[in-house]
């Protein structure tokens, strides 16, 4: 299953708690609970390029299924990690103590990211 195309966050689930939980700043909570981000993925075999933007904020990622990468928290902090799949449309990756889980179902991405027994879960609709 191809990843490759743009989503727009539609919906997410306990987006304050988990935040809180991985030391994200209150203000930095506060301007992003309401932001519908757009996630671009370019995917070429094993090969992946992401762009999020968020508002004014903007994360790239890029990293080879299997490979060593340096991947970005939402703490702004980099940390290596590699990321794995699971049959052909699940990505998952532990960074800093999150686990991230993402399934690609038709046209709908789901982020399900755990971290200390908290569970954020985000839904991204395909818009392109």
């Amino acid at each position: 299953m191809d990843f490759s195309g743009k989503y727009q966050l539609e919906s997410h689930e306990n987006f304050e708690a988990f935040m809180k939980a991985i030391g994200l700043p209150e203000e930095e909570i506060e301007k992003g609970k309401d932001i519908k981000s757009v996630s671009e993925i370019q995917q070429d075999g094993q090969d992946f390029k992401v762009t999020v933007t968020a508002g004014t904020k903007v994360i790239l990622y890029s990293f080879t299924v299997g490979q060593e990468c340096e991947l970005e928290t939402f703490t702004g902090e980099k940390a290596k990690t590699v990321v794995h799949m699971d049959g052909n449309n699940k990505l998952r990756v532990f960074v800093k103590g999150i686990e991230s889980v993402t399934e690609l179902d038709g046209d709908t991405i789901s982020n399900i990211l755990s971290f200390d027994g908290i569970v954020y879960k985000r839904i991204s609709r395909r818009i392109s």
